[in-house]
């Protein structure tokens, strides 16, 4: 572009884009309708051409001001756009030059100026203007509308520079800009809190007690040495840097990203002041007249935000290096560890899915941490975080391998379509840092040619160190990796089937003894034959012990040592107890012969006890235990999360090792009412299956095997089969089955009549119509105050059932008019319904 500069320039300028005829005329030939002059541009910019919005903005703001300038910055952000994507290759980019091109050529035409000949003196003049007339005397206005202001003084010294590149030895201008950017940080846009506004009418959010406490403590950075910029100056030569609280020191110490600095230091601020009201009782309102942070209230704070890292240290047996210097009198270290974990979660992008991993990282950050602090002779020191000036150093140091990662692994899996043996979830990426293996692979910083980071894409890459070719395979999964098939309905319920089984095979044993009551079950020998099912049950645990080793064939490179023997231990029990148990319960039958007499001679009666009862009470131990720590659930829970090596061998039979899900129960009588329900549901069920499925067909089975085998015309299946077992199987087979499947159907019985009964106690469905809404609409101020509203114990306590519930009408009153009147504000209801629905008369006399 060429423009003038001063009075030297031509009294009109010519610009012309650096776009090729083809591009040009097909531009001004494609119009679209979705852009006209009746929307704003920055309503219309494509989002890969999102910088140029604030010049668009700052066009229409000026537009009915200065129409000659608000064309100059529609110009400018034409040329900046044809920068960014000369050949239009974004999505909407070419639309949006052609929008932009009519409208300038519009613009060209109609616009004028008004303060000079030229378009660099126009904008000179009226920058000048514009600074004197907004931006200042700005203490009445405010900071939402100065902040605009100020971006607008901000775009147009941008287009003055363009326009009028060399401005000549008037330097104005550049003070204009310098006071500009310095102030203009104080306007820019907030969540909750304007930390950075120091001049103009003070938002109500920042007089709260609280809050002012919290902003006071974080702005305490006294004895804080200061980051070095460069390591090559010498610390009297260094200006020192921007410090105002102590998450800008964090900022400026480990390179984090500006944005996330201010986002995280509202959410600190806001975490210290509610804690703090909510800790609120009459010893401390002296300390909050005087604006002071209780020291329980960063103590509760720590304890809530270190909680998992607490437990990952002592999972893994690690000293946590939350360390506090000996001589710290005050509590800033807390707050330095506990804005450097927010920061590092505000950051931490999808890493913010690996819980563990961001323990990982802070626990390596919290010890760079203290050595900073606990060191402050010089005054000075390194930044741990140094990446040619960058405010992102953390990002691109330590998030972005690791998000790198992830990324890969999810193209790895094709959105779930591949199978889920071949790539890593968050899960199994997570679970790498359930283990000290972690910080010898990784190390810190963390080691970019360690298994972790090697790529899916091939099973073996080879690194380059020192001049040879090391060979190196991909972290494989570490997580369960299942062989997919239908025998994970046995195995995921086995429990289930194998009480079903023995359950079965107990009554048809009780239905098949000659009384065929339940009562025959104390005869002797009856008893002896129920005592068969423990063998089924050594069975069913030898099948279960092989679908163990059998599904989790895939991952059995990826477990430890001390799985792969728990698997292996179970397995050689189960084939152990499979014979031991028909051994010992053949030795129990009278006038044993063979092996059986010459074993039970070897072993004898052990206190006149048969030997098989005594094999029985063994096999059945471990499950007692199980037993009584699932009744004494306070027990199991602890000894759940307890880390002690002991406690882990002897749970280590029973459960893998892991981090997460250890002690999840539910409270005790939650488990006694779900214990309850279900003992209930299979007494039932039992019952029903005893009396209407099993015990109807044994004598019907009975009387067909001691007939004798017939003469049939058509052709028999088995026709060579004893006792008719063709004909027995067809008659049991559809009552074996309804016997494993209608747990279901009683389940849905059992639910309906408890949800019911339980949904009448809760008196859910009670207001069914509007006119017994109307008539509860009286209760509902009660209950608002009962349920929602919190009490202090400084409130003055109120007696009489009147005052009480007039206090909670006020309460209501106030709340119910708030939300009506945003209804209002945004245009949801009428004013006709405002009237209707308000409750005027107890708003008047609303008190705190």
């Amino acid at each position: 572009m060429a423009s003038g500069g001063g009075a030297a320039g031509p009294s009109r300028p010519q610009r012309q884009l650096s776009m090729g005829p083809r591009n040009l005329s097909r531009a001004i030939t494609m119009r679209t309708e979705g852009f006209s002059g009746e929307e704003e541009e920055s309503e219309l910019v494509p989002s890969s051409l999102a910088p140029i919005v604030p010049i668009l903005r700052a066009a229409n703001a000026i537009e009915d001001e200065n129409p000659r300038v608000a064309y100059l910055c529609r110009f400018t952000a034409l040329e900046k756009v044809q920068n960014m994507d000369p050949i239009s290759s974004g999505r909407g980019v070419r639309q949006f030059k052609t929008y932009l091109l009519h409208r300038l050529e519009k613009d060209e035409k109609e616009t004028h100026r008004k303060l000079a000949s030229t378009d660099a003196r126009e904008i000179q003049r009226f920058y000048e203007q514009y600074c004197k007339k907004y931006l200042e005397g700005f203490q009445d206005r405010k900071p939402d509308e100065m902040g605009q202001y100020y971006q607008t003084a901000s775009v147009l010294y941008d287009v003055l520079k363009t326009v009028s590149p060399q401005p000549g030895p008037d330097t104005k201008f550049d003070e204009y800009a310098e006071g500009v950017e310095k102030k203009k940080a104080s306007f820019s846009h907030y969540n909750i809190l304007p930390l950075n506004i120091t001049s103009g009418p003070t938002q109500p959010v920042m007089e709260i007690p609280e809050i002012k406490a919290a902003v006071e403590l974080l702005r305490w950075t006294q004895n804080l040495p200061m980051p070095r910029p460069d390591p090559t100056s010498v610390p009297q030569e260094i200006e020192g840097p921007v410090v105002n609280d102590l998450l800008d020191w964090l900022w400026q110490t480990f390179g984090f990203q500006k944005g996330n600095v201010e986002n995280q230091k509202e959410h600190l601020i806001l975490l210290l002041a509610n804690m703090d009201m909510r800790g609120i009782d009459n010893v401390h309102q002296g300390e909050r007249q005087i604006h002071m942070i209780h020291r329980n209230t960063i103590d509760r704070l720590m304890k809530k935000v270190f909680q998992n890292y607490i437990s990952w240290c002592r999972y893994l047996h690690l000293e946590s290096n939350i360390k506090i210097p000996r001589d710290e009198s005050t509590q800033q270290p807390e707050l330095l560890y506990i804005g450097l974990y927010l920061l590092i979660w505000g950051e931490a992008s999808n890493v913010r899915f690996m819980p563990e991993c961001l323990c990982y990282i802070f626990h390596h950050m919290a010890r760079d941490l203290y050595d900073i602090i606990s060191d402050r002779r010089e005054g000075f020191f390194e930044p741990p975080f140094q990446r040619e000036g960058s405010d992102d150093a953390f990002l691109q140091l330590v998030i972005q391998p690791i998000y790198n990662v992830i990324y890969n692994e999810a193209v790895m899996g094709k959105h779930g379509t591949v199978s889920h043996s071949r790539w890593r979830n968050y899960d199994d990426l997570n679970e790498y840092f359930w283990s000290k293996k972690c910080f010898k692979q990784l190390g810190w910083p963390m080691n970019q040619a360690s298994d972790f980071f090697t790529s899916p894409t091939k099973t073996n890459n080879n690194i380059k160190q020192r001049g040879h070719s090391i060979s190196r395979r991909r972290m494989s999964k570490t997580n369960f990796v299942e062989v997919r098939t239908f025998l994970h309905l046995f195995r995921s319920f086995d429990r289930m089937w194998a009480f079903f089984i023995l359950a079965f095979q107990a009554m048809v044993i009780i239905a098949w003894s000659p009384s065929g009551s339940l009562s025959a079950i104390f005869e002797p020998t009856v008893f002896r034959d129920v005592m068969t099912i423990f063998i089924t049950a050594a069975f069913l645990n030898f099948l279960q012990a092989t679908l163990e080793i059998v599904l989790n064939w895939k991952a059995w490179r990826s477990l430890v040592c001390s799985q792969m023997i728990r698997h292996v231990l179970k397995f050689v029990v189960a084939i152990g107890w499979l014979i031991i148990l028909p051994v010992t319960y053949t030795s129990s039958i009278q006038n044993p012969t063979g092996l059986i007499k010459f074993f039970s001679n070897w072993i004898g009666n052990f206190q006149s006890q048969s030997i098989y009862n005594v094999a029985v009470a063994l096999y059945m131990l471990p499950n007692i235990f199980s037993a009584l720590f699932f009744i004494f659930l306070p027990i199991r829970r602890k000894l759940e999360r307890s880390n002690a090596h002991i406690v882990r061998f002897l749970l280590w039979w029973t459960q893998p090792k892991l981090y997460v899900a250890r002690g999840m129960y539910e409270d005790t009588c939650s488990l006694l009412k779900y214990t309850t329900f279900w003992i209930l549901l299979l007494i039932c069920k039992l019952a029903f299956s005893y009396y209407v499925e099993i015990s109807p067909l044994v004598g019907p089975t009975k009387t067909i095997m001691f007939l004798g085998r017939g003469r049939y015309i058509w052709h028999e299946f088995f026709p060579y089969l004893q006792h008719n077992l063709g004909v027995v199987f067809t008659i049991w087979a559809p009552v074996v089955m309804v016997y494993f499947m209608d747990t279901q159907i009683w389940y849905a019985i059992f639910s309906t009549v408890c949800g019911g009964v339980n949904g009448a106690f809760s008196r859910l469905g009670e207001i069914r119509t509007l006119g017994m809404l109307r008539s509860r609409f009286e209760a509902i101020p009660k209950a608002f105050g009962k349920n929602l509203v919190p009490t202090h114990r400084s409130e003055p306590k109120r007696h009489g059932q009147d005052d009480l519930t007039s206090h909670m009408e006020k309460k209501f009153s106030y709340i119910w008019n708030a939300f009506i009147s945003s209804l209002r504000e945004e245009d949801l209801i009428s004013n006709r319904f405002v009237v209707a629905v308000s409750v005027f008369f107890l708003l008047t006399c609303f008190c705190c």
